[in-house]
């Protein structure tokens, strides 16, 4: 068996990273996809590989020569690269690969050895290595039976998105015998030039060759295999975050900041949102509206401020949309003066706001970090601020102050003229009936009031970035209004607004849903050994390592062997060794409790 690595093309769209050099040579990482690629094939144990190269061809070539690779190398040079498409490179090709049964790989690929193993030790000769379909993926998909046949190809200007659930996407890995490549497919390839041209896919002649008989190609499958194409600088950061070592890879992936819909099959419990809303019924009227909403430009503040009042009851002038609640933490906190207090560990959007120099942090004395309205209020009492910070229940510890208790600190801050900065965005998780101050009577017997919510926590659409702010202190209000952009949010954040108020019966029931999760989650964790959990009551639990690994290597583990993404905090905690898990629906968190099940032990 020997390989074929098709390296002909000009990568235009990695831009300065292929100016001078093929994509093969661009490194993830540190080592070359070329590098990579050949050293995975040598260790196959194949004979020998055929590189075809075009662009930079004579670069590629000394730099092959170079890796000394321990693999005979053969090259096949497309003059016209420019001119023509992966098809003619192929047919140029021709002459080595009826030698032999051939390995076919694009240049531009990353991939675990497994995936090459596993399509060598296959007994079936032709072979396309393909992976379910996600929404990060492009180019040419099939359809295949019960019996991995390819029952259709689907190429790029074809693909109908309402099908793309039956679709497989083509990793761009082949393996071909050389009967079929010497009786069948390059005879259709002849005759597909001649009718088609040069400058077209290689696929396409599979997609010939099937038509006519679907018994001579099968598909393998990619399992739990890693993979990644690389066509642009983004696809790079994200391969070099797949395929990093396992000690570097939370770190990466931490700087991300989300976009963790691109890393197939990972499971986040990091980032904190309502897995049981929305429901379907309001997906699929955003999706009904999508054509109107993606092409038309969103109303301003104060129609949006007007809509956010409809739902939390609250006059539009007392009330301010954000893109996010950052957004508007950002606002309210520029424009605090004076001392600002700040229980800790907290959310830390707020601390970092704010200069050390004018923060006065309390820090709770106890392993639970459990603290009472009594306890915020005797220990701010005599110090000299002018602000108050308190999320509730608090982030990351889950620390909960009822609401009467939570009343006597917003008398206390107004009796001192305190602005009391009350972050809500998890209060609806708690046990509490009717637990918010967000309220239009609240906020006006507490002038001195902000109450911030986090749409996107509390109704799990963090994709839309929403997050509402309201106070008695109308001036503070409009201030804010004037600090963000007039266009502050999009046309779905809108519409979402606009739809919201229809599905509180939805919601009401994906809390009790949520809360009795927690409860389970909860009481599962516990019977863990060498976890020592922390009662919630928000969407996540914290918990203490007690046993001898440590938050980074359970972090590292989880990411590596699981797909699990969790929150060390032990930057956060001054170096203790706590973790906080967010609650998801039931399966997942099954997924994550096995898998601590398997590594505290």
């Amino acid at each position: 068996m020997q390989g074929l690595i098709l390296a002909a093309g000009m990568g235009s769209r990695l831009k300065r990273l292929t100016q001078n050099q093929t994509k093969g040579m661009v490194r993830v990482n540190g080592v070359s996809l070329m590098e990579r690629m050949l050293r995975q094939l040598a260790g196959l144990g194949l004979k020998r590989v055929i590189i075809v190269v075009g662009y930079e061809g004579e670069k590629l070539r000394d730099y092959v020569s170079k890796l000394n690779p321990g693999i005979e190398t053969v090259f096949v040079n497309n003059e016209i690269y420019d001119k023509t498409n992966n098809i003619y490179s192929l047919y140029l090709a021709k002459e080595e690969m009826v030698k032999d049964d051939t390995i076919l790989l694009e240049s531009d690929l990353i991939f675990d050895d497994a995936v090459l193993r596993g399509l060598a030790e296959d007994e079936r000769p032709n072979l396309a290595v393909v992976d379910k379909y996600e929404s990060w993926m492009d180019g040419t998909c099939v359809e295949i039976d019960g019996e991995d046949r390819i029952t259709a190809f689907i190429p790029g200007a074809e693909f109908d998105f309402n099908r793309c659930g039956a679709y497989w996407k083509t990793v761009n890995i082949y393996k071909f015998s050389k009967e079929f490549l010497r009786d069948c497919y390059f005879p259709f390839m002849e005759a597909y030039l001649c009718a088609a041209g040069r400058n077209q896919y290689y696929e396409r002649v599979l997609q010939s060759v099937v038509a006519v008989d679907a018994s001579v190609m099968r598909v393998r499958r990619i399992r739990d295999e890693k993979w990644y194409e690389i066509d642009d600088e983004q696809d790079l950061d994200i391969a070099s975050s797949i395929f990093c070592p396992p000690g570097e890879r939370a770190k990466k992936m931490f700087a991300r900041y989300g976009g963790y819909w691109r890393y197939p099959g990972m499971l986040d419990f990091c980032y904190l949102v309502n897995p049981y809303f929305p429901p379907r019924k309001l997906i699929d009227e955003l999706k009904s509206n999508f054509d109107v909403l993606l092409t038309q430009y969103p109303s301003g503040m104060a129609v949006n401020s007007m809509l956010a009042g409809k739902n939390f009851n609250i006059r539009a002038e007392n009330i301010a949309v954000g893109n996010g609640a950052a957004e508007l933490i950002k606002a309210l906190m520029d424009n605090l003066e004076g001392k600002v207090g700040f229980i800790r560990p907290t959310f830390e959007e707020y601390p970092n706001r704010y200069g050390k120099e004018n923060s006065v942090s309390f820090y709770p004395d106890n392993e639970n970090y459990t603290y009472t309205a009594r306890d915020v209020i005797d220990f701010f009492g005599d110090k000299d601020i002018k602000n108050l910070v308190l999320v509730n229940p608090d982030n990351p510890t889950g620390n909960y102050i009822p609401k009467k208790d939570m009343r006597g600190i917003a008398e206390w801050a107004e009796e001192k003229g305190i602005v009391f900065i009350l972050d809500e965005s998890f209060v609806d998780f708690s046990d509490e009936a009717d637990p918010t101050f967000l309220r239009q009577e609240t906020i006006e017997r507490f002038p001195h009031l902000f109450v911030v919510k986090s749409i996107s926590k509390s109704y799990g659409v963090p994709g839309l970035r929403l997050g509402v702010l309201a106070s008695g202190d109308t001036r503070a209000i409009g201030r804010v209004k004037k600090d963000v952009s007039i266009w502050n949010i999009n046309s779905f954040g809108e519409y979402y607004l606009q739809i919201a108020e229809k599905y509180k019966k939805d919601y009401l029931k994906a809390l009790v849903r949520i809360r009795a999760e927690r409860a389970r989650f909860e009481k599962e964790l516990s019977r863990i050994g060498g976890l020592r959990v922390i009662p919630s009551q928000a969407n996540y639990v914290m918990a203490e390592l007690t046993g001898k690994i440590g938050t980074e290597e359970l972090t590292q583990v989880l990411l590596a062997r699981y797909g699990i993404l969790i929150k060390d905090l032990r930057v956060k905690m001054g170096g203790k060794k706590y973790i906080r898990l967010a609650v998801r629906n039931e399966e997942e968190d099954n997924v994550l409790l096995d898998a601590l099940r398997k590594e505290m032990f």
